[in-house]
């Protein structure tokens, strides 16, 4: 596999002189992917055996952090040509003008063909005796085996993994089984990140984003998204920003709001504030002995818990 494409996608949005490791930056897209695959990641490595860490790497270099052509085209996170592939295919330039690349109908799909893709290869059999947590030694033995042609990149994967403690993931033995089944949905495009607040699961919207647009990526029914965020109806207007919970909301605001009050601002609703607690509405109300026609004043203090 030839990475160039990729390696100069990597040097702009690490803002980096060169591709030395240790010019690498810390980047906010980059950071974003791992937490929307490091449990897929770790899933992966307890069926696989490959390590969370470099599949991560990995997938951040082939993928320019999910936001290649060919990912977002084709769901195809780590670059895997067609030898042997039945499935869909679409062409892509890589070594030569139009080449063949696998199509996978979710970014699980994508990973999962990536760890069997390692697995069941004979050249990386030698990766497998090599201990989970030698992330040094499986970048090195990519290499040496022919995952990649570039002699820098063992030196990017150990520099990703170092600068990102994708590390850490290598000893994991659980994972959120929530956001991994979240990547097993079919979509193409660039997914909406799945953040975890007050025990539960939310979204932010974005420009152009529709209730029914983000019910589909999430698989999950509209009424049900419209019973989870306390709205009127399906065609309630969603504005950037808004968070979208996946799931019914907590009776409260967070423990870590125990005798905490919240002082309204203008602008505010009972709506938007029960939103950025992840506390159901109603809750709220009651709580604080309102009825459901209470006009709210700027200033007016309101018990979360």
């Amino acid at each position: 596999m030839n990475h160039r494409p990729y390696l100069l996608l990597v040097a702009a949005l690490f803002c980096a002189v060169g591709v030395a490791a240790q010019k690498m930056k810390w980047n906010a897209a980059y950071q974003a992917y791992i937490d929307q695959y490091k449990d897929v990641a770790i899933e992966q490595m307890l069926k696989y055996d490959v390590p969370a860490s470099i599949t991560l790497a990995q997938g951040l270099l082939e993928s320019g952090a999910g936001r290649s052509e060919l990912t977002r085209r084709s769901n195809n996170h780590f670059g895997i040509k067609c030898h042997g592939w039945t499935g869909k295919k679409t062409y892509h330039n890589d070594d030569r003008a139009g080449e063949c690349f696998r199509v996978y109908k979710s970014a699980y799909e994508s990973f999962e063909d990536h760890s069997k893709f390692l697995r069941e290869g004979r050249r990386y059999a030698d990766l497998f005796k090599l201990k989970r947590t030698d992330f040094k030694g499986w970048a090195k033995g990519l290499r040496k085996a022919g995952y990649a042609t570039d002699p820098d990149y063992p030196t990017l994967l150990i520099g990703l993994i170092q600068l990102y403690k994708l590390y850490q993931y290598d000893d994991a033995s659980s994972y959120d089984k929530f956001i991994a089944k979240h990547t097993r949905k079919n979509f193409t495009g660039e997914r909406h990140q799945i953040h975890k607040y007050n025990k539960n699961y939310y979204v932010v919207a974005r420009a152009g984003d529709s209730l029914a647009d983000i019910a589909d990526e999430m698989g999950i029914k509209i009424k049900k998204l419209v019973k989870y965020n306390e709205m009127l109806d399906e065609d309630m207007a969603v504005n950037v920003g808004d968070i979208i919970y996946l799931k019914k909301k907590q009776k409260y605001a967070a423990k870590d709001y125990k005798g905490r009050s919240h002082y309204v601002r203008a602008g505010e609703t009972m709506h938007s504030i029960s939103q950025q607690y992840g506390m159901q509405m109603r809750k709220l109300y009651k709580l604080n002995h309102l009825k459901p026609d209470y006009q709210l004043c700027v200033g007016d203090e309101l018990k979360l818990r």
